[in-house]
């Protein structure tokens, strides 16, 4: 059973990773479309990226491939696949609904592009960078369905990394453009968790 449970774990996460680059894929084509107005890139945005990819795709992919480190393995149990299951799931859902949103605006990095709006509907109504929020909830997902200490907690660690490097340079970004347009619509939401934080 807890081997069965890890399996399990190990092929959700998978598919989980799969559905975030069937999602992704159509909106950044699209988004390659759209011209650039105002570049905000900086080195620790690029470590804060990399990062992310490491602790989100690279090390769990890397121990779903090879079972190392095999060291930091404890007991799979089939509650906490269940659980990652539908933190996955939940994660996925904020992942379209935020792009889906987004539209044209969406990037990979802090740009503003030609004809940027500011959006307040959907998940944007709820928390003001709901992509972080499906970060969050993929990471956690990847610490309940993947057994490994290493593995299981990279993609909290990569997601913390890019969020604490990033989110106060987009949200100073976000006030130059919009000014008291997003001074109001941060007073009325949280960051990234709705009503807490």
């Amino acid at each position: 059973m807890n081997l069965s449970a890890a399996v399990v774990g190990e092929g959700v996460w998978v598919l989980g990773i799969v559905a975030w680059c069937i999602i992704r894929y159509p909106f950044e084509r699209r988004a390659k479309r759209v011209p650039v107005v105002s570049n905000r890139r900086t080195g620790s945005e690029a470590v804060g990226l990399a990062a992310a990819l490491a602790g989100l795709a690279i090390v769990p992919g890397f121990y779903v491939a090879t079972g190392i480190p095999k060291a930091a393995d404890y007991t799979a149990h089939l509650w906490a696949v269940v659980i990652g299951t539908i933190l996955f799931c939940a994660a996925m859902w904020v992942f379209r609904r935020t792009h889906k949103q987004l539209g044209r605006n969406w990037s990979i990095t802090l740009e503003i592009r030609q004809q940027h709006e500011l959006i307040c509907a959907g998940p944007y109504s709820l928390v003001r960078h709901p992509m972080y929020t499906s970060f969050l909830l993929m990471g956690l997902s990847q610490a309940f369905l993947l057994p490994n200490w290493v593995a299981g907690m990279a993609g909290l660690i990569g997601f913390a990394v890019l969020f604490f490097l990033r989110v106060d340079k987009e949200e100073r970004m976000m006030l130059e453009v919009f000014g008291p347009q997003y001074q109001a619509y941060m007073a009325k939401t949280k960051r990234i968790i709705p009503y807490l934080y």
